[in-house]
């Protein structure tokens, strides 16, 4: 793709720049709190609890080999290059040519199909909150719910400022995530201390280590992704106070609370559910009306899953805008037609939130036309786990590459132990995200057995299916580029800036 159409060089008027200043609102604990809102999800719970205790070693193997290395990657990224596009703006220090247009792209394409997983989540928690379950497998109810969440989230962020959006994600993440988690736990406690059997059985050793056969392989590969996200708060890192400072910090907070939260969390659905009677779309709030059900209490699951609702609600908002901020970048460049950079005043990006969400409308209908949810649910977890990997190669192939081409720009926070720490960290992050891919290719068997034939059309049809998504697009837009999608001068110099480097 093409580099900016005008000088990188040019100063800017004083305008702008006191403009972006006043708005410069996220502190570290919103920072933290926009990345929380990424990546923990209760939506996972229900997936990780089947493998029983074995789920905690995934959880900590992912913590180790995924988690980790992208907390310390974006942080030395985010704080020596806090630039507009977050992960498409450290990319393209690194690879200038078409490598970081087809790591955002991944990443906006990505949200296309992983969106109408998320608002299944939403509709079948909103079928609890009703005390209705059985609408979780009404495909009217599902379709309209899942449209009306998509979209009113969407409409919400039209006419929101970062300040407010950022509200939301904070506010129901608390309120819809760390809070309900901490009720969970709680009621898991005083489950097991009332006598009621515990569904995952003794937590001997023999327990703790998961069997490996190539049905938990498949599943451990479309899993290592469970906690991608923890790059979301650099696209945001032109609107804080001080991005090489604050950013860092709030990374680490984030990965805490992740994964002890996951832990918990994951540890009281397998606690009261049976695996085999685990709901992947509405598990955590079956959850919760077995517990309440048993203490007399039932009604009690209407405000909780309202809460649950508001949760699933504040991490669609913080995907639908951060991935489409990202993409904005490219749209300045000329790498994409004009809709694609129409913002309105609050610099929200209008045109790529109406496109996405078209698309993925599309997507969250064709899931409900497969006969069965569950299975339309495991189609799209795979392909954006495929897709999410191969965003994350670029990410860790710049970070190497940059220590090596521009190792004398100054890192306020920089990866310890030298090369060391440069080959450890992004090694087993890039050993672990080729693992995923390449097993990720591959079937859940869910101990049905596939014959060689059919797991090799799987393997195929997955494989077209990202490639298309991945390359088809960038080649057609490279074919039908034209000079008017270039921004004027003016329009350019504006928005460069908003840049603080």
């Amino acid at each position: 793709m093409t580099d900016s159409p005008a000088a990188a060089g040019t100063s800017s008027g004083s305008a702008p720049a006191k403009k972006l200043s006043s708005n410069k609102k996220l502190g570290i604990i919103s920072l933290a709190m926009i990345n929380v809102a990424a990546v923990l999800s209760l939506r996972n719970f229900p997936t990780m609890a089947m493998e029983g205790w074995g789920m905690i070693f995934w959880y900590v193997l992912f913590t180790v080999c995924f988690l980790i290395p992208t907390a310390l990657v974006a942080a030395e990224l985010a704080s020596t290059w806090p630039k507009a596009g977050g992960i498409y703006a450290w990319v393209k220090e690194a690879f200038p040519g078409d490598g970081s247009f087809i790591t955002i792209w991944c990443s906006w394409v990505n949200n296309l199909v992983w969106f109408p997983t998320v608002v299944s989540f939403f509709a079948a928690t909103l079928a609890y909150a009703v005390l209705a379950p059985a609408l979780g497998n009404n495909h009217i109810y599902m379709a309209i719910a899942m449209l009306a969440c998509y979209w009113g989230v969407t409409l919400f962020n039209f006419y929101s400022s970062t300040k407010n959006s950022t509200l939301l994600s904070t506010v129901g993440t608390f309120l819809g995530s760390l809070i309900p988690i901490g009720i969970i736990v709680v009621l898991m406690i005083v489950w097991l201390a009332l006598g009621n059997p515990n569904a995952l059985g003794d937590p001997t050793v023999e327990n703790l280590l998961p069997s490996m056969n190539m049905s938990t392989v498949t599943f451990a590969a479309s899993m290592i992704l469970v906690f991608a996200g923890m790059e979301m708060a650099g696209y945001h890192a032109r609107e804080t106070e001080n991005p090489r400072r604050d950013y860092p910090i709030a990374m680490f907070i984030a990965a805490a609370i992740i994964c002890i939260m996951s832990i918990l969390g994951t540890l009281a659905v397998g606690v009261v559910i049976p695996a085999e009677e685990i709901s992947l779309n509405a598990g955590i709030v079956q959850t919760f009306l077995s517990m309440f059900t048993h203490m007399h209490v039932e009604w009690l699951v209407i405000p909780v899953a309202i809460m649950l609702a508001i949760g699933i609600i504040a991490q669609l908002s913080t995907w639908v805008v951060g991935p489409a901020k990202g993409l904005l970048p490219a749209a300045m460049t000329g790498d994409l037609p004009p809709i694609f950079r129409k913002t309105n005043k609050y610099g929200m990006p209008l045109g790529v939130l109406v496109v996405q969400g078209i698309i993925s409308s599309a997507f969250a209908i064709a899931m409900i036309a497969i006969p069965s949810i569950n299975e339309g649910y495991w189609i799209l977890t795979a392909i954006t786990s495929l897709i999410n990997a191969v965003m994350y190669m670029f990410m860790f192939a710049a970070f190497i590459k940059l220590r090596k081409t521009k190792p004398d720009v100054k890192r306020p926070y920089k990866l310890p132990g030298g090369k060391v720490g440069m080959w450890l960290v992004g090694g087993v992050a890039l050993i672990t995200l080729f693992f995923a891919f390449g097993v990720g290719l591959l079937p859940e068997t869910n101990g049905v057995s596939y014959g060689m034939t059919q797991t090799i059309l799987y393997v195929i049809g997955m494989l077209v299916s990202v490639l298309v998504i991945i390359l088809l697009p960038p080649i057609i837009l490279r074919k039908l580029k034209k000079p008017s999608w270039k921004p004027s001068d003016e329009e350019y110099q504006a928005w460069i800036a908003e840049d603080p480097e």
